[in-house]
């Protein structure tokens, strides 16, 4: 029903208060634009514009609609930029799934500089345990995954970069029974419950923290919980040594030598290749290098 020069001919009548001051603006005849107004005002059957000697003010209706005309007119320019930045591959959202093993001390300072780079874009930052890090990106739920861990075969085209070598630490509360023994046997760990965190994963297979055969898991959602519940002594587990280190050195939890060995994690930073999207490989490019990678996000 409206047009956007008829919007903007409302508009710009209401901030000059004047048909003739808005002809010139909009360089046009007087008569042209008032003929536009009482078209406009016949279809909405109202009056929009007090016709005073001097100037015209609006009326009541008016500036109800004058109101809902200027967001209107914010809502077209805003589509139209947005259409044309899709067209040119800067998408609005960048989608990022965190591996849960990675260190969150970067985050403040990388949503910082993506909002201060991006005035016209967001993030989305959710959380991945294990296969479910390959399973966002598979499934397009992700753009970039970080700290995702033994790589797999997924669907989709997507890109990898290392991010070095996480090491895994067996640790258990300092008043756990397994605390206090002198060696620990598999029969001896197997009594208790290994601490895991639960792979996110729907689809792919899962994968969980290093436990005995005969040893029942405590499957829990997040390290904050893995944590609590092994210093609550509910059980014993493997968690990243750069997880471990404060509580460690802290004394809130305790090393000891397993006789199931755990062998170090690969992780990768993984990122869905689409030319389409400008923000993927921005981000890329923020995070850096390998080395980088590793000094931000793992390293004890």
């Amino acid at each position: 029903m409206y047009s956007k020069s008829s919007l903007e001919l409302i508009d710009t009548i209401a901030r000059l208060e004047s048909f003739a001051a808005a002809a010139e603006v909009l360089h046009r005849v007087p008569s042209a634009i008032s003929y536009s107004v009482r078209q406009l005002e016949r279809d909405l059957g109202v009056v929009l514009f007090k016709r005073l000697p001097r100037k015209v003010e609006l009326t009541e209706a008016g500036i109800i609609f004058v109101s809902h005309a200027r967001d209107m007119l914010r809502q077209m320019d805003e589509v139209t930029i947005q259409t044309q930045r899709a067209a040119s591959g800067w998408k609005q959202t960048l989608k990022i799934t965190l591996d849960n093993i990675v260190r969150l001390e970067k985050m403040e300072r990388l949503v910082s500089d993506f909002y201060a780079t991006f005035d016209f874009a967001e993030l989305q930052i959710n959380m991945e345990v294990f296969n479910g890090s390959w399973e966002a990106i598979s499934q397009g739920r992700a753009d970039i995954a970080i700290g995702a861990t033994s790589a797999i075969p997924v669907g989709g085209e997507y890109n990898t970069k290392n991010m070095g070598s996480m090491e895994w630490v067996f640790v258990m509360s300092p008043s756990h029974p397994c605390a206090k023994a002198a060696q620990l046997t598999e029969e001896l760990v197997s009594k208790y419950s290994a601490i895991c965190l639960d792979d996110t994963s729907r689809e792919l297979p899962k994968r969980h923290n290093s436990y005995f055969p005969n040893q029942r898991r405590l499957l829990l959602p997040n390290w904050h919980t893995a944590i609590d519940c092994l210093k609550k002594g509910l059980g014993v587990g493997y968690m990243p040594r750069h997880m471990a280190s404060k509580h460690l050195q802290a004394g809130t939890l305790i090393e000891r030598s397993n006789p199931l060995e755990t062998p170090n994690s690969e992780c990768c930073l993984v990122w869905r290749r689409d030319p389409t999207n400008k923000l993927i490989q921005w981000m890329v490019d923020y995070l850096g290098s390998s080395e980088q990678l590793y000094q931000d996000w793992l390293k004890a």
